[in-house]
């Protein structure tokens, strides 16, 4: 049995988690008010132990610190996932609820293009920008090793 602080997915695959993190985020038309959704949706991420707050679960390349930890259970993956600035703790919810209780083959076949189309990676500054692809690419490298 998975839980906290591990997160269970929403939604039955990747592809509509994306689809209905979609949907939430542009009913906001003002990009304050999505950053205020993403935020929110960090602080609603199960707490994060300090015990596993270590430098090896650290996403290099990100400007802020974020921790990330996976497990394997049946075959998927599941991600519990922290950072110590609250843009960045949501942008950690929002790969979260994308990928963590995936098949390694559905991470591996969902690259985070979405990011992109959705204009996050310009709307950030260009580390944080640099920061949300570590965490997608280190999510995407613990597929790859399963």
């Amino acid at each position: 049995m998975i839980d906290a602080p591990f997160v269970l997915p929403d939604q039955p695959s990747a592809a509509e988690a994306i689809a209905q993190l979609h949907e939430e985020l542009f009913l906001f038309d003002d990009w304050m008010d999505r950053y205020q959704f993403i935020i929110e949706l960090g602080q609603s991420l199960p707490a994060y132990p300090d015990a596993l707050k270590t430098d090896d679960r650290l996403v290099p390349g990100c400007q802020s610190r974020v921790w990330l930890e996976p497990i394997q259970d049946d075959n998927k993956l599941y991600f519990a996932g922290a950072s110590d600035a609250a843009i960045v703790g949501g942008l950690v919810a929002l790969l979260l609820h994308v990928y963590s209780g995936r098949t390694p083959d559905e991470i591996r076949a969902t690259p985070a293009n979405f990011l992109k189309d959705w204009g996050l990676i310009g709307a950030l500054s260009g580390n944080r920008g640099n920061g949300v692809a570590a965490m997608a690419e280190r999510i995407q490298r613990f597929a790859s090793r399963t």
